[in-house]
């Protein structure tokens, strides 16, 4: 079962297990991760499930779509390794993957 540590803007930092195929959206919004709210459930349309990659992971992950670099590009702290934690689905090969919770 893949890990997936978060790491929060209050500087803890957060390990779950997680089933593969699951969003990083939804592994947070269901261990209540502080900072992902995750307002559209996934739709892809609110952006507050905004998370930065560690920079080791950038390249195993797909490259982001048109309408989610749009969404990323009005969230505060956009930066080259912002993604929407909804499109991150987890599989094996993300196991260790981390992710940063920005402040805002």
């Amino acid at each position: 079962m893949p890990q997936v540590t978060f790491e929060t803007a209050d500087g803890r930092t957060l390990t779950f297990d997680a089933s593969a195929g699951i969003s990083a959206m939804n592994l947070a919004v269901s261990n209540d991760v502080p900072g992902i709210v995750g307002e559209c459930g996934g739709e892809m349309s609110c952006a507050t499930c905004h998370v930065h990659v560690a920079e080791d992971w950038l390249e195993k992950l797909p490259p982001r779509g048109d309408e989610e670099e749009e969404l990323l590009e009005m969230a505060d702290e956009f930066c080259d390794r912002s993604r929407l934690a909804c499109q991150i689905k987890i599989t094996e090969d993300l196991d260790g993957l981390t992710l940063r919770v920005p402040a805002s």
